[in-house]
């Protein structure tokens, strides 16, 4: 345990007062134009702008000044853990989130479906963002293709879109390694690269990795549009500090994507149900509703706005944008404690990508002191009182708001 968990661990406390954590997915945007608007500027947000003139705002970095998260690492530091110090691929999370078992020595591996065209050239590295109904399809394909390589069982998981998770189970008590290269660019224009091991346990797992690759092309090529798969994220069973043990909470996550209900899943938080598809954001307001007097701290996810700059759409993450603040009066007329409002990363849709650079940072509680930022965006978050921040000072900052750290020292 990082030294800052360890001491919050030591001083927290347990209260009646609840916090709510909304995680904007990828919130943070670049205007497409010189000293134009981000997204999130451009958006009309009476909500919350309102709750801003009454808030606390600042601007935070998830791993450091220049380093562009991925989700888990973006996650782990707005939970309060160390994204250098607890380290977990994306395979693990999605497998965790749909519920697949992880043995000792087993890998698992983030795909993405992929369109490749000539020369094996990736045209378009999410397919075209295919169908639940399309993926399980393709799944169906690959899993009569690729039971097994060379005697390693191979299982293969929709995950959603073009997402999807395969599990590779050691076999003989002889732990695969997870040190590996990814397959994928993260890059169109050009070639899928080639899984190389970094250490000795990771040389089979390489193998099965490139072997799994060619066969899954032999069995796509007809597909017109799903006829690639990329690979990130290998990891092995990942072991954390438990949520509640650190905080003294109860915590629940209140999420759509697997991946997101993994890492909830694997700190110790309870995962509720969510009715509806894709973001779900009705279905996550009457999940947090119903839920309100179970738990001490709520994990609420928005995802779209995410996907919306991932595919490089200015004007559809905007909207996205708009679709949250028509919801936000729903969750305050809950009346949390400490509302927090922040992003696991940034996603300029002008990148159309995750990228290195701080996301706005709200923090709503009769604690807080008086405060100039009037919106919130990247501009007026740069301008509030809490500054700059590690996005592991949030949670120790979040129990402050809610009275529930005792003094340290004497």
């Amino acid at each position: 345990m990082s030294d800052l968990l360890d001491t919050v661990r030591g001083l927290a406390k347990k209260t009646d007062s609840k916090i709510l954590m909304v995680v904007l997915d990828g919130i943070g945007g670049l205007p497409l134009t010189p000293n134009g608007d981000t997204e999130l500027a451009t958006a009309k947000t009476p909500n919350l702008d309102a709750l801003a003139a009454a808030s606390q705002l600042g601007l935070a970095e998830l791993v450091g000044a220049g380093i562009t998260p991925g989700s888990g690492p973006g996650h782990l530091s707005l939970f309060g853990y160390d994204p250098l110090h607890y380290v977990v691929g994306r395979g693990a999370l999605s497998a965790v989130g749909i519920g697949v078992k992880l043995g000792a020595g087993d890998v698992a591996v983030r795909g993405n479906f992929a369109t490749l065209g000539a020369g094996r050239i990736v045209d378009d590295r999410r397919a075209g963002r295919p169908s639940d109904e399309k993926n399980v399809e393709i799944v169906a394909k690959l899993r009569e293709a690729i039971a097994e390589i060379d005697g390693t069982p191979v299982e293969i998981y929709t995950e959603s879109e073009h997402r999807f998770v395969v599990v590779f189970r050691a076999v003989g008590g002889v732990p695969l390694g997870a040190n590996i290269s990814d397959v994928d660019p993260q890059d169109t224009g050009v070639q899928p690269m080639t899984a190389v091991a970094h250490d000795e346990a990771g040389a089979k797992t390489a193998h099965l990795v490139n072997t799994f690759v060619a066969r899954a092309e032999a069995a796509l090529s007809a597909e017109a549009q799903v006829n690639g798969v990329l690979f990130r994220g290998y990891s092995d069973v990942p072991h954390f500090p438990s949520f509640d043990a650190a905080y003294q909470l109860r915590a629940a996550c209140i999420a759509s994507y697997p991946m997101y209900k993994g890492l909830a899943s694997l700190v110790g938080m309870d995962v509720l149900p969510v009715e509806g598809h894709e973001d779900a954001l009705e279905g996550k307001v009457a999940a947090l509703t119903e839920n309100w007097a179970k738990y001490d701290f709520f994990y609420f996810h928005v995802k779209k706005t995410d996907s919306t700059g991932e595919d490089g759409d200015f004007a559809a993450k905007v909207k996205k944008i708009e679709l949250f603040d028509a919801l936000l009066p729903r969750l305050l007329a809950l009346r949390p404690d400490v509302l927090c409002i922040v992003g696991d990363h940034s996603t300029p849709s002008k990148l159309a990508s995750h990228s290195w650079h701080p996301v706005p940072l709200l923090i709503h509680s009769e604690h807080g002191r008086k405060d100039y930022a009037n919106r919130y965006t990247e501009e007026e978050a740069g301008r509030g009182s809490l500054g700059l921040r590690k996005g592991t000072d949030i949670m120790p900052m979040l129990m402050a708001n809610a009275l529930k750290l005792n003094k340290y020292g004497a």
